[in-house]
């Protein structure tokens, strides 16, 4: 397994991390996409850590909080093995109080996260969205209070724009905070919004990028065809509407290109697309999730192994979409040579 930095921490992380979002299934379609109980649990966790992915990640909404609860049970007797990543913000309550940023949910969330996977501390706490309604001062310090206080090790953030990240990254220096390591986000070959503003961000910052869902929400695992119906057994078209849009053509255009990429290599198309993400500048650990061993075992298989620089390209190629303004300018204005694409101006060797 390769480990790299999680952003400017100084704290290494396997390039693959364990999504632990089908742990549970309870509550609502969004919040429960699997039905792994403690057992299943155990095997699957058991198999990470034989591989060297020791990096678990859960949030307080998944499954009702019934994922932090079977991933904590299933880590019992090893939790010093293990590197712990949950997220607070999205309601988890029916009470007025029981959402967002503010020092009461931070605080009693983070108590009740601790007790749910029985630990004492939470190697990564992740806000899970932007709070526009409380004062970003009143959101660091709380965080830096649950750092000081040693429930926390490393901050990070999720679904935050640029604005946001650089508006608390601002803050934290103002006053010495302890500063976001990490930012966990939607990156995938036909999802690369993340490159235009929050790659050079993460650089500039010293922000590493936890990738989540990497694979677009299921459209490359490699079941889906140009001209074929969803496979039998897909939730894809109960779960799209949460996802972030993709049309058509490039989706096909890079399942395509993938799948030309699979004949060469011998590798699966997931294993083609996970492969691709870990050669993208700021990214320390892409998120992998699976209902069962074999999944798991077919993703583990995006390791040990490295895409070409020619393939590279062909899958840049085949899912790069014009950015919006005002990075266009970048690619195609009177100015280019001058000012490169972010993306090309970035090193491919930052962890």
């Amino acid at each position: 397994m390769e480990y790299r930095f999680l952003g400017a921490s100084g704290f290494r992380v396997p390039v693959l991390g364990f999504g632990a979002g089908t742990f549970g299934g309870k509550g609502p379609l969004f919040s429960a996409w699997g039905r792994t109980d403690t057992q299943e649990a155990r095997r699957l966790i058991d198999i990470c850590l034989d591989a060297g992915v020791n990096l678990f990640d859960t949030a307080n909404v998944y499954s009702d909080g019934a994922s932090e609860i079977i991933l904590g049970e299933a880590l019992k007797g090893r939790r010093d093995q293990a590197i712990l990543s949950t997220k607070l913000t999205l309601r988890a309550g029916d009470g007025p109080n029981d959402v967002g940023a503010s020092r009461h949910h931070l605080v009693s969330g983070i108590e009740r996260a601790l007790k749910r996977l029985g630990t004492d501390y939470i190697d990564l706490l992740q806000l899970h969205h932007f709070d526009a309604m409380t004062p970003v001062e009143s959101v660091m310090s709380t965080l830096d209070d649950l750092v000081r206080a040693g429930k926390v090790r490393y901050l990070g953030a999720s679904n935050f724009s640029g604005w946001h990240l650089m508006k608390s990254q601002a803050v934290a220096d103002r006053y010495g905070y302890a500063r976001f390591v990490a930012n966990q986000t939607y990156y995938s070959l036909v999802g690369r919004d993340y490159e235009w503003e929050l790659m050079p961000v993460g650089l500039d910052q010293g922000i590493g990028a936890v990738v989540w869902s990497p694979l677009g929400w299921g459209r490359l695992t490699g079941k889906i065809r140009r001209g074929q119906p969803l496979p039998e057994g897909s939730r894809l078209h109960e779960t799209a509407i949460y996802a972030p849009p993709v049309d058509d053509g490039r989706l096909y255009r890079v399942i395509d290109m993938l799948d030309e990429i699979a004949q060469e290599t011998g590798k699966s198309v997931p294993q083609i697309a996970l492969n691709w993400l870990l050669q993208r500048p700021t990214v320390s650990t892409v998120l992998i999730g699976a209902r069962n061993e074999e999944q798991l075992r077919q993703n583990l298989g995006a390791i040990g192994w490295t895409l070409t620089a020619e393939q590279m390209t062909r899958l840049d190629d085949a899912s790069t979409v014009m950015p919006p303004y005002p990075y266009y300018p970048y690619w195609n204005g009177p100015f280019a040579e001058r000012n490169p694409p972010p993306v090309q101006a970035l090193s491919s060797t930052h962890a």
